[in-house]
């Protein structure tokens, strides 16, 4: 029997690569970069499977090419990369990866709370170029923390833990979601609210949405408009949840005090005066870069595909329907 020929868009951590190789015949993007449109398409050529990664674009005309394809793994979360519609209607599974990297992008959320509220990087660079004078009680004044409201939009898996982590700060939260989260309720007091209500009162704000149609702009002029002038925007979600025009313009007018951002509107590029402001810090899309959570992705991606490929149910699989659709 032959061995099934996949293709994985760009390294992953070699524990999934080695838990592929024991059964398939395994090719990998050879640079350390994302593939272009081009050669994406005929990467894909002639495979059973395919690894993705969120920047790879995974529509019909992808599909089109990867004649003969049984299903993708996409290594992240989120999926807005895949147009699932259409894998749906071809009968293709369609798998993420959740769970493994819950608790390290709740602590990114955190680590860029802090860092944005006691001006962390502001004053790190004033050391290491050598600018800082000595302490003075004017100094790098920045936000408090504990006490403050902490707002949760998006109150699943990741937003949920994030909130959970408050409770050494004694902060109250402040919640917006599909469905109520009882647990959340019960072990915080936490309250949901409204969208309008909880830019109202929340003193920082961490975005925990995947990116679709209703979620695309969600943060805009409109938005920052109702939020305290003294509050910090934290996001480790999707990019493109933010008018990122909108928050430099927000940022810039001091109508929000800052802002942590870990994903961008037009990654990996930044929007014109974003890199310029001091009331911003910026990460390069690592909230999930802990050696065991991208591990663990790889592993988890690794064994949805295989499962795929033998025609099981992906225990991952975003899209169960086509396991009705297929009988």
């Amino acid at each position: 029997m032959s061995r099934p020929h996949i293709y994985v868009t760009r390294m992953i951590p070699q524990e999934g690569i080695d838990l592929l190789k024991k059964t398939c015949r395994v090719e990998i993007n050879p640079e350390d970069r994302p593939l272009t449109r081009r050669e994406l398409l005929e990467a894909v050529k002639a495979k059973e499977g395919v690894i993705s990664l969120l920047t790879d674009k995974i529509d019909a005309e992808a599909m089109d090419a990867a004649e003969g394809i049984k299903g993708f793994a996409n290594y992240a979360v989120g999926y807005d990369n895949i147009d699932l519609h259409e894998a749906t209607r071809r009968g293709l599974p369609v798998s993420n990866t959740p769970d493994v990297l819950t608790e390290a992008t709740a602590e990114m959320a955190w680590a860029l709370l802090f860092a944005i509220a006691r001006r962390v990087v502001e004053s790190d660079r004033a050391m290491r170029l050598g600018t800082w004078q000595g302490w003075g009680p004017l100094q790098f004044l920045g936000g408090d923390v504990t006490g403050k409201i902490l707002g949760i939009v998006g109150a699943g898996r990741i937003g949920m833990s994030m909130a959970l982590k408050s409770k050494g700060f004694k902060m109250p939260v402040l919640y917006t979601d599909e469905y109520p989260n009882p647990t959340l309720e019960e072990k915080l007091g936490a309250r949901m609210v409204a969208f309008e209500e909880l830019l109202e009162k929340s003193d920082f704000i961490s975005i925990h949405v995947p990116l679709l149609s209703q979620t695309r702009h969600l943060f805009d002029h409109n938005a920052f408009s109702h939020m305290k002038s003294t509050a910090y925007l934290i996001n480790t979600a999707r990019g493109p949840v933010v008018d990122e025009t909108a928050l430099v313009e927000a940022l810039r007018n001091t109508e929000i005090a800052g802002a942590g951002l870990d994903v961008y509107e037009f990654e990996p590029k930044m929007v014109a005066g974003l890199s310029e402001l001091d009331n911003v810090v910026c990460t390069a899309h690592t909230a999930s870069a802990t050696i065991s959570s991208r591990t663990n992705m790889a592993l988890k991606a690794a064994n949805n595909l295989l499962a795929i490929l033998k025609g099981e149910r992906a225990p991952d699989c975003i899209n169960p329907e086509v396991y009705e659709i297929n009988g």
